[in-house]
Protein backbone atom coordinates (compact mmCIF):
# COMPACT_ATOMS: atom_id res chain seq x y z
CA UNK A 1 0.00 0.00 0.00
CA UNK A 2 1.28 3.47 -0.91
CA UNK A 3 1.66 5.92 1.96
CA UNK A 4 -0.62 8.40 0.17
CA UNK A 5 -3.15 6.62 -2.06
CA UNK A 6 -5.30 9.62 -2.96
CA UNK A 7 -5.16 13.37 -2.38
CA UNK A 8 -7.93 12.94 0.23
CA UNK A 9 -5.42 11.03 2.36
CA UNK A 10 -3.59 14.30 2.92
CA UNK A 11 -6.63 15.50 4.90
CA UNK A 12 -6.32 12.53 7.26
CA UNK A 13 -2.59 13.23 7.56
CA UNK A 14 -3.15 16.85 8.61
CA UNK A 15 -6.04 15.92 10.92
CA UNK A 16 -3.67 13.66 12.81
CA UNK A 17 -1.36 16.61 13.46
CA UNK A 18 -4.29 18.54 14.89
CA UNK A 19 -5.06 15.57 17.11
CA UNK A 20 -1.44 15.47 18.32
CA UNK A 21 -1.57 19.16 19.24
CA UNK A 22 -4.92 18.77 20.96
CA UNK A 23 -3.41 16.11 23.23
CA UNK A 24 -0.79 18.53 24.58
CA UNK A 25 -1.46 20.18 27.95
CA UNK A 26 -0.29 23.48 26.42
CA UNK A 27 -2.18 23.05 23.13
CA UNK A 28 -2.43 26.10 20.89
CA UNK A 29 -5.91 24.96 19.88
CA UNK A 30 -8.32 22.18 20.73
CA UNK A 31 -9.85 20.08 17.97
CA UNK A 32 -11.85 17.38 19.75
CA UNK A 33 -12.87 15.88 16.40
CA UNK A 34 -9.42 15.56 14.84
CA UNK A 35 -8.50 12.08 16.06
CA UNK A 36 -11.90 10.70 15.08
CA UNK A 37 -11.58 12.23 11.61
CA UNK A 38 -7.96 11.19 11.10
CA UNK A 39 -8.68 7.60 12.08
CA UNK A 40 -6.14 4.82 11.96
CA UNK A 41 -5.21 5.81 8.42
CA UNK A 42 -4.14 9.29 9.54
CA UNK A 43 -1.96 7.86 12.28
CA UNK A 44 -0.42 5.39 9.84
CA UNK A 45 0.45 8.18 7.39
CA UNK A 46 2.13 10.32 10.06
CA UNK A 47 4.15 7.35 11.28
CA UNK A 48 5.17 6.29 7.76
CA UNK A 49 5.92 9.57 5.99
CA UNK A 50 9.62 10.59 6.14
CA UNK A 51 10.00 12.87 9.16
CA UNK A 52 6.28 12.55 9.75
CA UNK A 53 6.28 13.46 13.43
CA UNK A 54 9.24 15.84 13.28
CA UNK A 55 7.39 18.07 10.82
CA UNK A 56 4.18 18.27 12.85
CA UNK A 57 5.13 21.81 13.93
CA UNK A 58 4.50 23.19 10.42
CA UNK A 59 0.90 21.97 10.19
CA UNK A 60 0.19 22.92 13.79
CA UNK A 61 1.48 26.46 13.32
CA UNK A 62 -0.46 26.76 10.07
CA UNK A 63 -3.68 25.75 11.82
CA UNK A 64 -3.13 28.13 14.73
CA UNK A 65 -2.24 31.14 12.58
CA UNK A 66 -5.09 30.64 10.13
CA UNK A 67 -7.47 30.24 13.10
CA UNK A 68 -6.33 33.69 14.23
CA UNK A 69 -6.56 35.20 10.76
CA UNK A 70 -10.05 33.83 10.15
CA UNK A 71 -11.41 35.01 13.51
CA UNK A 72 -9.77 38.45 13.22
CA UNK A 73 -11.04 39.00 9.68
CA UNK A 74 -14.59 37.93 10.56
CA UNK A 75 -14.65 40.28 13.54
CA UNK A 76 -12.99 43.31 11.92
CA UNK A 77 -14.65 43.12 8.53
CA UNK A 78 -18.11 41.90 9.49
CA UNK A 79 -17.77 38.86 7.25
CA UNK A 80 -21.09 37.13 6.55
CA UNK A 81 -19.80 34.08 4.63
CA UNK A 82 -16.70 31.88 4.79
CA UNK A 83 -16.06 29.75 1.71
CA UNK A 84 -13.65 26.99 2.69
CA UNK A 85 -12.29 25.50 -0.55
CA UNK A 86 -10.74 22.01 -0.39
CA UNK A 87 -11.96 21.92 3.21
CA UNK A 88 -10.84 18.36 3.86
CA UNK A 89 -11.37 17.38 7.49
CA UNK A 90 -11.24 20.92 8.87
CA UNK A 91 -13.67 21.25 11.78
CA UNK A 92 -13.49 25.01 12.34
CA UNK A 93 -17.26 25.38 11.93
CA UNK A 94 -17.59 23.19 15.04
CA UNK A 95 -14.62 24.21 17.16
CA UNK A 96 -14.03 27.95 16.69
CA UNK A 97 -15.97 30.69 18.54
CA UNK A 98 -17.74 31.89 15.40
CA UNK A 99 -20.78 34.19 15.28
CA UNK A 100 -23.94 32.04 15.13
CA UNK A 101 -25.23 34.18 12.24
CA UNK A 102 -22.13 33.47 10.13
CA UNK A 103 -22.60 31.16 7.16
CA UNK A 104 -19.77 28.66 6.67
CA UNK A 105 -19.56 26.56 3.49
CA UNK A 106 -17.12 23.66 3.13
CA UNK A 107 -16.35 22.61 -0.45
CA UNK A 108 -14.43 19.47 -1.41
CA UNK A 109 -14.58 16.17 -3.28
CA UNK A 110 -17.53 13.92 -2.40
CA UNK A 111 -15.50 11.12 -0.79
CA UNK A 112 -13.76 13.24 1.83
CA UNK A 113 -16.62 15.66 2.51
CA UNK A 114 -19.24 12.92 2.82
CA UNK A 115 -16.87 11.05 5.15
CA UNK A 116 -16.53 14.14 7.37
CA UNK A 117 -20.28 14.72 7.43
CA UNK A 118 -20.85 11.10 8.44
CA UNK A 119 -18.16 11.16 11.15
CA UNK A 120 -19.56 14.38 12.64
CA UNK A 121 -23.18 13.28 12.51
CA UNK A 122 -24.85 14.33 15.75
CA UNK A 123 -22.34 17.13 16.39
CA UNK A 124 -23.64 20.68 16.11
CA UNK A 125 -21.73 23.41 14.27
CA UNK A 126 -21.54 26.76 16.03
CA UNK A 127 -22.73 28.69 12.96
CA UNK A 128 -24.86 28.14 9.84
CA UNK A 129 -23.03 25.31 8.11
CA UNK A 130 -23.28 23.75 4.67
CA UNK A 131 -21.18 21.07 2.92
CA UNK A 132 -21.08 21.20 -0.88
CA UNK A 133 -19.37 18.48 -2.90
CA UNK A 134 -17.62 19.82 -5.99
CA UNK A 135 -14.51 18.98 -7.97
CA UNK A 136 -12.65 22.29 -7.80
CA UNK A 137 -10.54 21.36 -10.82
CA UNK A 138 -13.73 21.40 -12.94
CA UNK A 139 -13.70 25.06 -13.95
CA UNK A 140 -17.32 25.14 -15.08
CA UNK A 141 -18.67 23.56 -11.89
CA UNK A 142 -16.38 25.71 -9.75
CA UNK A 143 -17.46 28.97 -11.38
CA UNK A 144 -21.13 28.06 -11.10
CA UNK A 145 -20.73 27.34 -7.39
CA UNK A 146 -18.72 30.48 -6.66
CA UNK A 147 -21.20 32.64 -8.53
CA UNK A 148 -24.11 31.20 -6.57
CA UNK A 149 -22.40 31.61 -3.21
CA UNK A 150 -21.30 35.12 -4.08
CA UNK A 151 -24.86 36.14 -4.91
CA UNK A 152 -25.89 35.02 -1.43
CA UNK A 153 -23.28 37.12 0.38
CA UNK A 154 -22.12 40.71 0.83
CA UNK A 155 -18.75 40.31 2.55
CA UNK A 156 -17.16 36.90 2.07
CA UNK A 157 -13.83 35.43 3.14
CA UNK A 158 -12.33 32.61 1.07
CA UNK A 159 -10.05 30.05 2.74
CA UNK A 160 -7.70 27.80 0.73
CA UNK A 161 -5.64 26.19 3.49
CA UNK A 162 -3.44 23.43 2.10
CA UNK A 163 -4.84 23.74 -1.42
CA UNK A 164 -2.65 25.98 -3.57
CA UNK A 165 0.53 23.94 -3.24
CA UNK A 166 -1.19 21.03 -5.04
CA UNK A 167 -2.22 23.18 -8.02
CA UNK A 168 -0.24 24.26 -11.07
CA UNK A 169 0.47 27.99 -11.51
CA UNK A 170 -2.10 28.01 -14.31
CA UNK A 171 -4.74 26.50 -12.03
CA UNK A 172 -3.98 29.03 -9.28
CA UNK A 173 -4.25 31.84 -11.84
CA UNK A 174 -7.66 30.57 -12.96
CA UNK A 175 -8.84 30.27 -9.36
CA UNK A 176 -7.66 33.80 -8.57
CA UNK A 177 -9.53 35.17 -11.61
CA UNK A 178 -12.69 33.26 -10.70
CA UNK A 179 -12.63 34.47 -7.10
CA UNK A 180 -12.10 38.07 -8.18
CA UNK A 181 -15.00 37.87 -10.64
CA UNK A 182 -17.38 37.42 -7.68
CA UNK A 183 -17.83 40.89 -6.22
CA UNK A 184 -18.74 39.83 -2.69
CA UNK A 185 -15.54 37.81 -2.27
CA UNK A 186 -13.56 40.48 -0.46
CA UNK A 187 -10.79 38.60 1.36
CA UNK A 188 -8.77 35.47 0.74
CA UNK A 189 -6.51 33.67 3.22
CA UNK A 190 -4.12 30.80 2.51
CA UNK A 191 -0.73 29.33 3.16
CA UNK A 192 2.00 30.01 0.60
CA UNK A 193 5.33 28.34 -0.15
CA UNK A 194 8.40 29.74 -1.88
CA UNK A 195 10.31 27.92 -4.66
CA UNK A 196 13.01 27.05 -2.13
CA UNK A 197 10.57 25.42 0.27
CA UNK A 198 8.76 23.73 -2.60
CA UNK A 199 11.98 22.00 -3.67
CA UNK A 200 12.72 20.92 -0.10
CA UNK A 201 9.24 19.43 0.29
CA UNK A 202 9.44 17.72 -3.08
CA UNK A 203 12.71 16.06 -2.07
CA UNK A 204 11.31 14.87 1.26
CA UNK A 205 7.76 13.86 0.36
CA UNK A 206 7.72 13.86 -3.45
CA UNK A 207 7.74 10.09 -4.03
CA UNK A 208 4.97 9.43 -1.51
CA UNK A 209 2.79 12.24 -2.83
CA UNK A 210 3.33 11.33 -6.47
CA UNK A 211 2.20 7.78 -5.70
CA UNK A 212 -1.13 9.21 -4.60
CA UNK A 213 -1.31 11.62 -7.53
CA UNK A 214 -0.94 14.54 -5.14
CA UNK A 215 2.39 16.22 -6.03
CA UNK A 216 3.40 19.62 -4.68
CA UNK A 217 3.41 22.10 -7.58
CA UNK A 218 2.93 25.73 -6.54
CA UNK A 219 5.58 27.96 -4.98
CA UNK A 220 5.68 31.32 -6.80
CA UNK A 221 9.02 33.13 -7.00
CA UNK A 222 7.28 36.49 -6.58
CA UNK A 223 5.25 35.47 -3.53
CA UNK A 224 2.01 37.40 -3.10
CA UNK A 225 2.86 39.55 -6.11
CA UNK A 226 1.74 36.54 -8.13
CA UNK A 227 -1.86 37.45 -7.29
CA UNK A 228 -1.72 41.16 -8.16
CA UNK A 229 -2.54 40.82 -11.90
CA UNK A 230 -5.69 38.94 -10.91
CA UNK A 231 -6.95 41.67 -8.59
CA UNK A 232 -5.62 40.57 -5.19
CA UNK A 233 -3.15 42.42 -3.00
CA UNK A 234 -1.43 41.47 0.22
CA UNK A 235 -2.90 42.67 3.51
CA UNK A 236 -0.64 40.59 5.74
CA UNK A 237 2.13 38.04 5.37
CA UNK A 238 2.93 36.07 8.50
CA UNK A 239 6.19 34.15 8.22
CA UNK A 240 5.95 30.51 9.29
CA UNK A 241 9.40 30.70 10.89
CA UNK A 242 8.49 33.81 12.90
CA UNK A 243 5.10 32.44 13.88
CA UNK A 244 6.60 29.12 14.95
CA UNK A 245 9.01 31.03 17.20
CA UNK A 246 6.17 33.12 18.64
CA UNK A 247 4.02 30.07 19.31
CA UNK A 248 6.89 27.89 20.64
CA UNK A 249 6.37 25.22 18.00
CA UNK A 250 9.67 25.39 16.12
CA UNK A 251 11.51 22.70 14.23
CA UNK A 252 14.62 21.36 15.93
CA UNK A 253 17.13 23.36 13.89
CA UNK A 254 15.13 26.60 13.79
CA UNK A 255 17.95 28.42 15.57
CA UNK A 256 20.21 27.69 12.58
CA UNK A 257 17.75 29.35 10.19
CA UNK A 258 17.42 32.36 12.51
CA UNK A 259 21.20 32.69 12.74
CA UNK A 260 21.59 32.44 8.95
CA UNK A 261 18.94 35.08 8.47
CA UNK A 262 20.50 37.40 11.06
CA UNK A 263 23.90 37.18 9.37
CA UNK A 264 22.53 37.70 5.86
CA UNK A 265 22.07 40.93 3.88
CA UNK A 266 18.66 42.58 4.18
CA UNK A 267 17.33 41.20 0.88
CA UNK A 268 18.32 37.66 1.79
CA UNK A 269 16.83 38.05 5.29
CA UNK A 270 13.49 38.85 3.67
CA UNK A 271 13.84 35.75 1.47
CA UNK A 272 14.33 33.61 4.58
CA UNK A 273 11.35 35.30 6.21
CA UNK A 274 9.14 34.64 3.20
CA UNK A 275 10.24 31.07 2.58
CA UNK A 276 6.81 30.02 3.83
CA UNK A 277 3.93 31.89 5.36
CA UNK A 278 0.27 32.61 5.79
CA UNK A 279 -1.31 35.32 3.71
CA UNK A 280 -4.39 37.49 3.81
CA UNK A 281 -5.29 39.07 0.48
CA UNK A 282 -7.97 41.62 -0.33
CA UNK A 283 -9.66 42.75 -3.50
CA UNK A 284 -7.95 45.57 -5.36
CA UNK A 285 -8.05 47.11 -8.79
CA UNK A 286 -6.64 44.72 -11.39
CA UNK A 287 -2.88 45.15 -11.58
CA UNK A 288 -2.58 47.49 -8.58
CA UNK A 289 0.15 46.72 -6.08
Amino acid sequence: MAIIEHISDTARWVAMYRAMETDRPDALFRDPYARRLAGDRGAQIVDTMPGGRATAWAMIVRTAVLDETILETIARQNVDLVVNLAAGLDARAWRLPLPPTLRWVDVDLPAILNYKTEMLQGEHPVCRYEAITTDLTDSTARMALLTRLGAESQRALVVTEGLLIYLTPEQVSELARDLYSVGSFRWWTSDLASPRLLKMLQRRWGPALHAGNAPFRFGPADGTQFFVPFGWREVTFRSSLEEAHRLHREMRIAWVWRLMARLSPKKQREQYRRMAGYILLERAAIGSG
